[in-house]
């Protein structure tokens, strides 16, 4: 385009474990109605929230990491166990959407969590979290009624 130009910046997405200082801004987080409702999840109090968190860290079945692009807080990615299945899930801050960040986390953390099969939901008119899945090998598994369930295998040797 004429008297436009145009520059692509990589943005540097690291993964760390998480520390409780990263506990208050994931739930300040998990407070912005837009992400609740992308997620179809409701907030919790702060008490939940930390009695929650608190539950996930002294779970040794949980992979939990904490997302830092530049160095800032920008979510948290883990897997855990749900009904005997290891599932991965991921929250961003809404300010982090829209730039690649999932994709680039999820791609990093899948190279820490090499459990497989992986499982992962995403409510239906969460196109943006499918796309990252997919991005990332996961494949569609099952169309259920609130949501779609996708499946990442062991790769092929």
């Amino acid at each position: 385009m004429a008297g436009s130009s145009w520059r692509l910046m990589a943005e540097l997405v690291t993964l760390r474990d998480v520390v409780s200082d990263d506990i208050p801004v994931f739930f300040e987080y998990q407070l912005d109605p837009e992400a609740g409702e992308m997620a179809s999840f409701p907030a919790r109090s702060w008490d939940a929230f930390t009695t929650h968190w608190g539950r996930i860290l002294d779970d040794d079945t949980t992979v939990n990491q904490t997302v830092l692009v530049g160095g800032r807080v920008a979510g948290n990615i883990a897997s855990f166990l749900q009904d005997g299945e290891r599932e991965v899930g991921y929250w961003l801050g809404r300010e982090f959407w829209g730039r690649g960040i999932a994709t680039q986390a999820l791609a990093a953390f899948l190279t820490l969590e090499q459990r497989r099969p992986l499982y992962a939901h995403v409510v239906r008119h969460n196109t943006a979290s499918r796309r990252v899945l997919e991005k990332c090998g996961f494949v569609l598994l099952a169309q259920e009624p609130e949501d779609f369930r996708l499946k990442l295998e062991a790769p092929h040797r």
